[in-house]
């Protein structure tokens, strides 16, 4: 690279990345051939429109790759109709909200503070400016159990157009039947946002939202996808539906789709199908399991009680006295990456809350199974117990460094 100054940059990140442990649950590592994929020609190419109604000549090949996209994912996921062109997972569910509302309709989705996503109804977005968005919550969030009986009584008093399953930091299982089941009470679309465990939906691994009579999923393409950074609208049946979020994304939201990140789409959708990857997923399932286990017995209170999925929310103010940004800081000091977190209930501010956020699709890619992860969870908390202990920090850095070494990031997963 010609550009010293970049290249240093991601020399640093390279390093960074090699020598610690990756445990934001939305992050993950992508193949060489991704990688490949996602920096080729296509990013030279203009597509706008859709395969075999473009607005600019010389489609051959970008039309070939995203009917392949297309056709991978309809596949592993059980649908007819897919839109592989939105740039991540909040245009994605921009996009639907645009096609299947108008402005003013009201939209029913998790409460951001028990696990749910910004772009299902926090006030700062756009589309809390636009739709009037009402919530549903846990009943318990020392159980995770979400009340669908309050969630059916808001549905009835508000009559939502749009029903959304969904999360970003929520670690049980939701029942897909009983969000279909409230939607077809009040007349409403069903929306699941799989952002966080597409991938373990994918494998099998996870219940597919579709099989219970869901309407439309999103997700993005990264995470336990292990696809590079962007996003996806599916639609199971609708023709009609589908044909709608198409316009929305193109020209609704977006102008020119980036052939390049769709090439590597495709590319991450092929590695999906292979029983590698299924054998990948379960293990994310086992490894977060064994992780779980750790804080149980370290008496560490996890919001709702551990977890079904990926990642494990975890009260650490109020279990060790340490807040969130506190042992975000702390743990980036020995090579351990994850993010701080609001929970149920807090009391402090969001940039610094009570809890964090891990989870492991990365360091599950890297081959680690339940010994090291119960390992990683162990170190975890003795970092956070001795957060002031500067030779105590030393000593397990170079421990979570020799750790990185043994099990290094692969560039091949098929």
């Amino acid at each position: 690279m010609r550009d010293k100054l970049v290249e240093k940059l991601i020399k640093g990140e390279e390093k960074r990345q090699a020598e610690g442990l990756e445990l934001i649950p939305s992050e993950n590592y992508v193949s060489e051939d991704v990688l490949r994929a996602n920096g080729s020609v296509f990013t030279n190419k203009y597509s706008e429109g859709y395969p075999g109604r473009r607005y600019y000549g010389g489609q051959d090949f970008t039309d070939q790759v995203e009917r392949l996209a297309i056709e991978r994912i309809c596949k592993l996921f059980k649908c007819k109709f897919a839109n592989v062109q939105p740039h991540s997972g909040a245009p994605a569910n921009l996009a639907v909200y645009a096609a299947l509302l108008v402005p003013g309709d009201t939209v029913l989705g998790l409460d951001l503070s028990h696990g749910g996503h910004l772009t299902h109804g926090h006030p700062m977005t756009l589309p809390a400016k636009i739709y009037k968005f009402v919530t549903y919550k846990m009943k318990n969030p020392d159980t995770g159990e979400i009340d669908y009986e309050d969630m059916r009584k808001v549905a009835l008093e508000t009559k939502p157009k749009l029903i959304i399953a969904g999360f970003s930091a929520y670690s049980r299982t939701l029942d897909y039947k009983k969000f279909v089941e409230i939607a077809h009470e009040v007349g409403a679309i069903t929306m699941a946002d799989m952002a966080h465990i597409a991938g373990l939906i994918a494998a099998g691994e996870l219940r597919n939202p579709f099989d219970d009579g869901f309407d439309v999923i999103t997700s993005t393409t990264h995470k336990t996808l292990r696809g590079p950074r962007g996003g996806i609208i599916l639609t199971r049946e609708s023709e009609e539906i589908a044909k709608k979020i198409d316009k929305s994304i193109f020209p609704g939201i977006q102008g020119g789709p980036h052939m390049h990140t769709i090439a590597a789409k495709a590319v991450a959708f092929g590695e999906a199908m292979t029983p590698k990857y299924k054998k990948y997923a379960r293990q994310v399932l086992k490894n977060a399991k064994a992780m779980e286990g750790v804080l149980r017995k370290n008496k560490i209170r996890m919001i709702g009680g551990g977890t079904d999925n990926h990642l494990i929310l975890a009260d650490v103010f109020g279990s060790l006295g340490v807040t969130g940004k506190e042992a975000q800081t702390v743990l980036d000091e020995v090579g351990i990456t994850l993010n701080m977190n609001s929970i149920a209930g807090d009391t402090r501010k969001p940039l610094d809350p009570s809890g964090i956020r891990f989870g492991t699709p990365a360091i599950t890619t890297r081959g680690f199974k339940g010994k090291e992860c119960k390992l990683v969870a162990e170190l975890l908390i003795e970092t956070l117990k001795n957060k002031d202990n500067k030779k105590m920090k030393e000593s397990i850095h170079k421990e979570i460094k020799t750790l990185a070494k043994k099990f290094p990031i692969p560039k091949k997963f098929v």
